[in-house]
């Protein structure tokens, strides 16, 4: 086989004909002037793309063509003067301080994402009150060339500039340079505030002014909490009327009611709140709640959604609208800064109840949180101090039922002496003779029972409102604010849950063996069963089983702190009457007094004399009926 050889007219050839390559692109390389005419051409391209889909969004119908001239007319047929709006890109801009991120989308010029920076939800994750499409703000209105537009399909344009330490977004929706509606958002530093704005310029002849123009404003309230059934009952759209009175939907259901004249709309969830305020106030404000959680079998991502419906009017044909929004924690402390009564959504109780905590149990609690740190121990000591100011009535109530005990004899004997139906007035009239003479009440006994009810009250709606024991852990409970659960059941049971929590166990307890010891107490207090009377010892041995059975069940899905709380007042309640019973009270010093109060003249009040009247008549009128028989 010949063997093969270098060849040298091969490798010239190679190398001519890549110098001819080289000659003739470097000979036919695009100019500066062609390079930018391309680069221009790209753009254009690019922005009759963004045209097109923006007015795809606005106006699917629109068929456009591949020339951006007829985009823009096509824009023009569909938006009219507004049209301007389809050349603005769909991004977004955000405005942020240490607590609030809020991120604004030009479509729309509308809060696209809310972060509350310094909480979190149940499971660790960032809490957003607003994100993935949970909420919107629409202006719905007319043009004055028949068209009725929606400010949600909008693009609006904007322009983030700064105001001292406030930064200041701008967003406006554009007929032009001149004309446009504007939505401002300033947010201030360390604020859950912001000030908002809508307002026009130059539109009084591109709008429709004898079209209704209407706000629409809605959220579907995340859930955030451990106990979603326990969450739901607690979020609630309230309401201010013109007149400062707090009004709110039903918390039960779905529920709508329409508003005259409403200054602020509060879609109140839990512990966090959007907040709507209007300088102006809403006129004719529709306002809708509906519930999304309905089985508490299943996982659901929200737990109501509400709306706000009104109409806009316009101030020489422009808009002209100061508002505030509160997106934040249902502090109290924080909310009550405002002079704007927004500090009502936490609902701290009506009545006296409200006024109990506003007045003690918030300032007390707030004094105490600021020199210890665990809030289990907050609660305990809470309760002590609770217990320490209510033990006097304790005593009365703890005496008069010694008192009783002392007469008790003397009201069997009065039984015995006058037995039958025929002698019950009688009877009775004797036996108040006694205790009045004996300086004894059977009231005395009830009132200061009676007295700590409001107490009782205030403080189950104090627990479950306060955000500051949110997430804070005590003993196995790592939220004082939802239940402890400390065994997870296969199964849910109606009413108690799918879980089993040890406070309200504990709580239950101490509440059996309280009504023990109130039952003893109880029966020195009562008189001797009379005919025809119902037996007031089985009703009491019926409570006595009844109050702790509602507690376990019902408190199994409630705030630990609140089991807690219950359960540490108990236990202390228990202590207290076993101290006054068996080193304060001594029953032959009391029974001494009663027969030194018998010897002494006694004279009776006006409405004692009247009553002994009364019973008088109804004997006489009892003898008279037994004669004619």
């Amino acid at each position: 086989m010949e063997e093969k050889k270098f060849d040298i007219n091969t490798l010239i050839g190679f190398v001519l004909l890549g110098g001819i390559m080289l000659w003739w692109m470097y000979t036919n390389q695009p100019t500066p002037e062609e390079l930018e005419a391309e680069k221009n051409k790209i753009e254009e391209v690019e922005k009759q793309k963004t045209v097109e889909t923006n007015l795809a969004d606005t106006a699917p119908e629109t068929v456009f063509q591949a020339n951006d001239s007829l985009a823009l007319v096509n824009a023009q047929k569909s938006l009219g003067v507004f049209a301007q709006s389809a050349t603005v890109a769909d991004e977004e801009t955000v405005i942020e301080n240490a607590l609030l991120k809020l991120t604004i989308a030009n479509k729309g010029g509308q809060i696209k994402e809310a972060l509350i920076k310094k909480y979190v939800t149940y499971d660790s994750l960032p809490l957003y009150m607003i994100k993935d499409k949970n909420a919107s703000f629409n202006i719905n209105f007319g043009t004055a060339d028949n068209r009725t537009l929606n400010t949600k399909d909008l693009l609006f344009e904007p322009t983030l500039t700064k105001n001292g330490d406030n930064q200041v977004l701008s967003m406006k929706l554009k007929v032009s340079n001149s004309k446009f509606l504007e939505y401002r958002y300033e947010i201030k530093p360390d604020e859950y505030m912001v000030d908002f704005s809508i307002r026009s310029q130059g539109l009084s002849s591109a709008l429709n002014s004898s079209q209704q123009i209407n706000l629409d404003w809605n959220l579907e309230g995340y859930r955030h909490e451990k106990s979603i059934k326990y969450e739901n009952q607690q979020t609630e759209m309230y309401y201010e009327k013109e007149d400062e009175d707090i009004d709110y939907l039903s918390v039960g259901g779905d529920d709508d009611a329409l508003e005259d004249d409403v200054n602020w709309v509060a879609f109140k969830q839990h512990f966090f709140s959007s907040i709507l305020i209007s300088d102006k106030g809403f006129n004719k404000a529709q306002l809708n709640s509906t519930s999304i959680f309905k089985d508490e079998d299943i996982d659901s991502v929200y737990t109501k959604a509400f709306s706000l419906k009104t109409p806009l009017k316009l101030e020489g044909g422009e808009f002209n609208y100061n508002m505030n929004w509160y997106i934040g924690p249902n502090d109290y402390q924080i909310l009550k800064k405002y002079d704007r009564n927004i500090k009502e959504v936490v609902n701290l109780g009506w009545g006296i109840f409200g006024y109990i905590n506003r007045l003690v149990f918030v300032p007390v609690f707030n004094f105490l949180q600021g020199f210890i740190g665990n809030y289990g121990l907050i609660i305990i000591l809470l309760t002590i101090i609770v217990r320490i100011i209510m033990s006097p009535l304790v005593y009365k109530s703890y005496l008069s039922s010694a008192k009783m005990k002392v007469l008790k004899p003397e009201m069997e004997e009065i039984n015995k002496r006058l037995p039958g139906k025929e002698n019950a007035m009688k009877r009775q009239q004797e036996t108040m003779a006694v205790q009045s003479k004996a300086g004894v009440s059977p009231l005395s006994g009830c009132i200061p029972a009676l007295l700590q009810m409001p107490v009782f009250f205030a403080l189950f709606r104090f627990f479950p409102s306060n955000i500051d024991i949110r997430q804070k852990g005590f003993l196995w409970a790592d939220d004082l604010s939802a239940y402890d659960s400390v065994f997870k059941l296969p199964f849910n049971i109606p009413m108690y849950g799918d879980h089993i929590s040890l406070f309200p166990i504990l709580a239950s307890v101490a509440i059996f063996f309280y009504m023990r010891m109130s039952q003893s107490q109880q029966m020195n207090m009562q008189q001797p069963t009379q005919e025809g009377m119902p037996d007031m010892q089985k009703m009491m041995k019926m409570m006595m089983y009844f109050s702790p059975v509602m507690m376990l069940i019902f408190f199994n899905m409630y705030a630990s702190g609140l089991s807690l709380y219950y359960f540490v007042s108990n236990l202390l309640t228990i202590t207290i009457m076993l101290v006054i019973k068996n080193y304060i009270i001594d029953e032959d010093k009391i029974h001494a007094k009663i027969q030194e109060n018998k010897k002494k003249p006694k004279k009776e009040s006006k409405f004692r004399q009247r009553l002994n009247d009364a019973m008088k008549q109804a004997q006489e009128q009892q003898k008279n009926q037994q004669k004619k028989r």
